[in-house]
């Protein structure tokens, strides 16, 4: 134990010294306000883990790592988001509590990459939102919008109007569907990549080759790093292994892409060759959503059940309601999308419409402000990892 800790003060005295993780991210060049204590402990930690290096095979967070000496704020930022949780470093690691080290990098990790989210928002005074971005709010937002405009649908349908054959465009003009929803999205998207961005020039990373990005395009829609870094999965309750998450991750992501090719094709039927909704349900845009709502309640219901039973060591508990918050607007998005498919030309269709498209408007508004962020700061950490990894390291020792 004596000989690890000489070893962490070495590496930090080598390094310039171990305060210097500890520092503020205005002094580091990456912008200001970030959490000291989340980064001082996440330095720490890393120190002892680059001196050990049991842990050197797994994820891509432990060879960047080791190509450094010390840990400045943008560094610590950067390896928080390359980290997955999967949790293998804590279930091998021999300095987990109850040793006095108290090694629990998932943990570290997690309560820095939300300080990241929240510190690089745009416009920067919404990053307090991450802070009560919770379950109760999803839901009460999702319920408040389907409210709304349930009663808007209301005001619009004419008396004794059918609905049969008529699809929901009969309720909500296409018009005007586009214009409650399209600002929402557009508004939504430019704050999450001014966010990245920001975050993305204070990593300086240096010039981006296609091999780097093509690498990093496939780690990120393979999920690379989930699979513990042998392949055979995340910890979750206990020792063993599953690729459970992974697989649930997959669902996830391609569920919410195949329901937004949907929302493209559909767009390009309108536009381009003028054929209005309803479709047939054997049309493309029916079948990509179909399969897109199916991922997209598979997927959330495996890992909202994951989350639940999943071992609070692994990762920060603080942060739980804001990831349930996220699974429940997933899983309430594509659940009412199918039901709204199912009942479209039934009397329950406008009650569908009301609760699927408060569901969708809820997640929209929270989109950069909530856990969705975080795929977006990975693909960043994942595309700086490529980079990095092509170039020599810059460590030099001794007279070397």
């Amino acid at each position: 134990m004596r000989a690890l800790d000489a070893l962490v003060r070495e590496a930090a005295a080598l390094g310039g010294g171990a305060s210097s993780g500890a520092s503020s991210v205005a002094s580091s060049g990456a912008g200001p306000g970030l959490g000291a204590e989340a980064e001082a402990e996440a330095d720490r930690q890393l120190q002892i883990c680059n001196a050990c290096r049991y842990c050197e095979g797994y994820c891509a967070v432990f060879p960047a790592m080791t190509r450094r000496l010390a840990f400045p704020a943008a560094d610590v930022h950067y390896l928080a988001n390359l980290c997955h949780n999967c949790g293998a470093c804590l279930h091998a690691c021999p300095y987990a509590p109850p040793h006095e080290f108290a090694l629990n990098l998932p943990r570290a990790m997690a309560r820095v990459r939300v300080r990241t989210y929240a510190t690089y928002a745009w416009p920067p005074a919404l990053g307090r939102l991450y802070a009560r971005n919770g379950l109760t709010l999803a839901l009460a937002l999702a319920a408040g919008l389907a409210l709304f405009i349930g009663l808007v649908l209301a005001r619009l349908r004419a008396p004794g109007a059918a609905l049969a054959g008529r699809g929901f465009y009969a309720l909500l003009p296409h018009g005007l569907m586009v214009a409650l929803f399209a600002p929402v999205f557009a508004v939504s998207v430019l704050a999450l990549a001014l966010g990245v961005a920001r975050f993305w020039r204070g990593q300086a990373p240096g010039p981006v080759g296609a091999p780097a990005l093509a690498e990093a395009v496939h780690d990120a829609l393979r999920l690379r790093y989930l699979g513990g870094g042998h392949g055979q999965g995340c910890n979750e309750a206990d020792d063993r292994y599953t690729l459970a998450r992974r697989r649930l991750h997959h669902l996830t992501f391609y569920g919410f892409g195949l329901c937004f090719a949907a929302t493209v094709v559909a767009t390009l039927y309108h536009y381009a060759f003028g054929w209005t909704a309803p479709y047939p349900r054997s049309s493309l845009p029916v079948l990509l959503g179909t399969l897109g709502g199916l991922g997209l309640v598979a997927g959330p219901a495996g890992l909202l059940w994951l989350n639940l039973r999943r071992d609070p060591m692994q990762g920060d508990p603080a942060q739980r309601p804001m990831d349930r918050g996220f699974i429940a607007l997933l899983l309430l998005a594509g659940a009412s999308g199918l039901g709204l498919l199912a009942g479209r030309d039934g009397w329950a269709m406008p009650g569908w419409l009301a609760l699927h498209l408060g569901a969708v408007m809820a997640l929209f508004l929270t989109l950069p402000y909530g856990k969705f962020a975080h795929g977006a700061y990975r693909v960043a950490a994942l595309l700086k990892w490529a980079v990095e990894r092509r170039r020599p390291s810059g460590l030099r020792l001794g007279p070397e």
